[in-house]
């Protein structure tokens, strides 16, 4: 490893537990949207509330498939990244989200924090707009810390993996 420590992070989507009550995620989705139509940034106390019952909610590989999904690909990516520090995190729904991530790796000494996503699809709200917002936010807050985000995908390349995997089928 460099003289400066360095970690990725894997950013997924995440999905809603099976087995979590529908009530709380409609009323965070409403707060949710209520707030970015008056284009606030933070979350009012009952919505962080919401936000972090729904994150926190217990998973298993049956109740959150996403979750072990995303997980077994970092398992391999883990290996192809080393000997940088591996962590996932996840754009909604599901802990850590992509702020607590980047502040675990600063408070553990990191220096360096690269950022990959799953979702690469051009035009995506979550990959062109809200992970850009969470970033730069993270910089303000960590001046220190050289926080890059892996994006836009090369699309010729993300055509050629699609496919790869057509061929395989």
């Amino acid at each position: 490893m460099s003289d400066s420590k360095e970690a990725v992070i894997l950013v997924g989507h995440g999905g809603i537990p099976s087995d979590c009550p529908g009530d709380l995620v409609s009323e965070l989705k409403r707060l949710e949207g209520m707030r970015r139509a008056r284009g606030q940034v933070e979350m009012s106390p009952r919505e962080a509330e919401l936000d972090k019952q729904v994150r926190e909610w217990p998973r298993t590989p049956k109740t959150d498939p996403y979750g072990a999904g995303l997980e077994q690909i970092a398992v391999r990516l883990r290996e192809r990244v080393a000997p940088r520090k591996l962590v996932v995190a996840y754009n909604e729904f599901c802990a850590p989200s992509l702020e607590d991530a980047i502040a675990d790796l600063v408070a553990e000494g990191t220096r360096t924090i690269l950022l990959t996503t799953t979702m690469f699809t051009p035009g995506g709200s979550h990959s062109e707009q809200e992970i850009p917002e969470i970033v730069e936010h993270a910089r303000k807050l960590h001046p220190g810390v050289d926080i890059r985000y892996a994006w836009p995908f090369d699309l010729e390349r993300a055509a050629d993996f699609l496919a790869d995997q057509l061929g395989r089928a």
